[in-house]
């Protein structure tokens, strides 16, 4: 059998550290969670912590090569593991969420750290430095805006996709979005917490800000209305192929196996060499195919969870 989920990747990424705009910039690494940057007139805002302290501080090498300014606000678009567990080493005097992905922290952070522990060991290299759960110290509903000096700064929800909790940040002088794992660029979207239905029209929000560029959630930044448009299309097109596929099969009483056979059909053909496809495959036709059935909050995933629907997806057939 495959290793489970990302066991098997143990391979230091390359980093890229891109201007997207005046004092905006992506931190990218061939596939791993993004990192963004948004330097104002006296500090920074880092938006996504990484999962853990050490791969922060790369995050931090490169915002120093350029700017000193101290770092006063870390966003966290959501609540997952990979993207919050590093927020200690930043520093930073306001963390913000929004109020339901706060909930979320309480509901089931500490089941994720788990379940994302198991499945990507890789980028839990010194985790022992990670001091507890992150906690926001600000949080809000609909919308916020934050003032670097003159730079304004606007945190947003624009609709349920990735998680019940997502934000996007805006940046419109420079006319830039954050955008989160709401947009991947050639990466396989993690669905495995996601609201299917609603993530579609969530892109089309996006997409009505006309954003000259975006740092995606995994994926290089995209940098031009073509790309940007290309990106968004990809990613509606890999969400809508794994739930109608997923959805048919529900529909007429089929098994989950029979699900995750249907998306596989679907995807595969498109999608197949994105990165994390592999990984996030068997999470993604789960919650599909749940969603499908009426269960509209997605249940918590734990590391025996996690197993055990692994093992029953990827067993040959």
């Amino acid at each position: 059998m495959a290793k489970f989920a990302s066991e098997g990747d143990l391979s230091e990424k390359a980093i890229s550290f891109t201007c997207i705009g005046e004092g905006l910039y992506a931190f990218t690494a061939e596939g791993d969670p993004n990192t963004g940057v948004i330097i104002g007139d006296e500090s920074v805002m880092i938006i996504e912590a990484q999962a853990t302290p050490r791969l922060a501080r790369k995050v931090i090498e490169c915002v120093r090569s350029v700017t000193d300014k101290p770092i006063s606000h870390l966003v966290l678009t959501h609540y997952h593991a990979v993207r919050v567990l590093g927020a200690s080493a930043y520093g930073a005097r306001e963390i913000v969420m929004t109020d339901a992905a706060r909930s979320m922290v309480v509901e089931r952070g500490a089941e994720d750290w788990e379940s994302e522990f198991r499945r990507f060991p890789r980028l839990f290299e010194g985790h022992d430095e990670i001091p507890g759960l992150t906690w926001p110290t600000t949080t809000f509903s609909n919308s916020m805006t934050v003032y670097l000096g003159k730079r304004r700064v606007d945190i947003l929800q624009v609709g349920r996709a990735h998680t019940a909790g997502d934000l996007v940040v805006w940046v419109p002088d420079e006319e830039v979005m954050f955008t989160g794992d709401i947009v991947e660029h050639r990466s396989a979207c993690y669905c495995g917490d996601a609201h299917f239905r609603d993530w579609p029209q969530t892109l089309v929000n996006i997409a009505d800000f006309n954003p000259r560029a975006i740092a995606p959630g995994r994926g290089e930044a995209l940098i031009g209305e073509e790309i940007v448009t290309e990106a968004i299309a990809s990613t509606t097109d890999f969400v809508i192929s794994t739930f109608q596929a997923a959805e048919r099969v529900a529909a007429r009483g089929g098994s989950l196996r029979e699900a995750y056979v249907a998306v596989r059909a679907a995807c595969d053909p498109k999608f197949g060499n994105f990165a994390i496809y592999e990984h996030c495959l068997p999470f993604n036709v789960s919650r599909a195919y749940d969603e499908a059935r009426g269960i509209q909050s997605p249940q918590i995933w734990t590391a025996e969870r996690d197993r055990r629907v692994w093992e029953q997806l990827r067993e040959e057939v």
